[in-house]
């Protein structure tokens, strides 16, 4: 079945208040793969949106917690 892009909005704004870490390069590595590892919990996956280098060399990134579907 295809998403219209209706469907994506409403699946889109059940979604759970964004996370944003800066961190050092190892230690945003460590966190980013403790988020994938993590299990679905309450019907939500954890998922890291975007990412990007500062400048200083440390990395931001964006978590967010999705609703599953067919939950």
């Amino acid at each position: 079945m295809l998403d219209r892009p209706r469907d994506l909005a409403a699946r889109m704004s059940g979604t759970q208040q964004q996370e944003i870490f800066k961190l050092p390069i190892d230690a945003a590595r460590i966190k980013a793969r403790e988020i994938l590892c993590q299990s679905p919990q309450g019907g939500y996956m954890p998922i890291v949106e975007n990412w990007r280098q500062l400048p200083d060399g440390h990395i931001e990134f964006t978590m967010r917690r999705l609703r599953i579907e067919g939950r």
